[in-house]
């Protein structure tokens, strides 16, 4: 990063960090949540410097990265709700350890950011085959479309995974780009 967009993002960060953090602070409620995701607002910006014309776009700009980031912390708290929920209803007995309580509700946050990135339908017939066992006519019949489509769906669904696998593995040194 040159020192130029270095000491924007400072500018930026300097104009506009309480602001972001005061308005984060009014739509979750927690101070400590509201400082997280205004820090990881700006560190959004720094991997993709902006350059903005404005005070008002720069705000904007901020305001849509921070909402995202929001409706992330949501849906990880719906994944976690849902297997604590799991969780309460298993005889202590069964009920997994903590190490892999914890393995299981990452690989559930990686499920639903993958079934998010999907068309609805593509999604959902990726689950009823899946989760439920469902074979392609059943879907079909769910969804409102041929047995085609949903293999379609379903093909699609399984190349985005192993899209995402290959990233992931390049992420971590794993394969060679």
């Amino acid at each position: 990063m040159s020192s130029a967009s270095s000491s924007a993002i400072a500018e930026l960060y300097r104009d506009h960090h309480g602001w972001l953090r005061g308005w984060l602070r009014r739509r979750l409620g927690c101070a400590a949540e509201a400082a997280d995701l205004a820090h990881d607002t700006f560190v959004r910006l720094l991997r993709s410097p902006q350059r903005f014309d404005s005070q008002p776009e720069a705000r904007a700009y901020l305001r849509v990265v921070a909402n995202g980031l929001c409706v992330d912390l949501w849906r990880h708290r719906e994944v976690e709700r849902a297997w604590l929920d799991t969780l309460a209803v298993l005889p202590e007995a069964q009920a997994p350890s903590p190490e892999d309580q914890h393995i299981v509700l990452q690989a559930l946050r990686e499920i639903d950011a993958m079934l998010r990135s999907l068309s609805a339908k593509a999604a959902r017939a990726f689950v009823l085959s899946t989760a439920c066992g469902m074979t392609h006519q059943e879907i079909a019949r769910e969804l409102g479309v041929s047995s085609r489509t949903v293999g379609s769906y379903i093909t699609q669904t399984m190349l985005h995974c192993m899209r995402l696998e290959a990233a992931r593995l390049v992420e971590q040194g794993g394969v060679p780009a």
